[in-house]
């Protein structure tokens, strides 16, 4: 039994990372599909100081912890990952056992911008180092202008993307 975690770096509702994350889902047909909630709390050394890790982000390090593997699709905000983002893995960071230790991981981007997040895969790729998790290197998924390429069912449109998606997904069930 497949378990596959998935986490979008936007909180918006109609979000295109979150309908990339939907079509990896799909495509990568686990038996258990998750999508997590990163609608945390802002990271505060006085909080977990006072509270500890905050229930949510608890939630969401054993979600990592269980999956077989994760999807990962980042927006570009000012060259990088989101705000929400690095605030779900700065808080993760902070729970007990590592859950990235060694996770496969894929990663992929939808944006606004003609380069469709590359800057971004950039820095969750820098984020995620110290976890050390195993994110798959490619191929890079970078979906460009990406309120045009989903329908209104919300599924990838371009051929190259559903290409491209399905190469990474059969990458990511191969490393499990």
């Amino acid at each position: 039994m497949t378990k596959l975690l998935g986490i979008s770096g936007s909180l918006r509702k109609a979000s295109t990372n979150t309908l990339l994350i939907h079509n990896a889902a799909r495509i990568f047909g686990a038996d258990e599909f998750t999508l997590a909630d990163i609608n945390v709390p802002l990271y505060d050394g006085d909080l977990e100081e006072a509270k500890g890790v905050p229930a949510k982000v608890q939630t969401l390090s054993d979600q990592i912890a269980a999956a077989d593997a994760v999807i990962i699709s980042t927006p570009e905000y000012n060259k990088a990952i989101s705000g929400s983002l690095k605030n779900a893995l700065d808080w993760v960071s902070r729970t007990e056992g590592g859950p990235w230790n060694g996770k496969p991981v894929a990663i992929m981007s939808a944006a606004a911008g003609r380069a469709g997040g590359e800057r971004a895969q950039f820095s969750l790729r820098l984020a995620m180092m110290a976890f050390r998790p195993d994110i798959l290197q490619g191929p890079e998924v970078l979906v460009a202008n990406s309120s045009n390429e989903f329908d209104e069912n919300g599924q990838l449109t371009g051929e190259m993307y559903i290409k491209l998606l399905t190469e990474l997904m059969d990458a990511l069930k191969a490393r499990i």
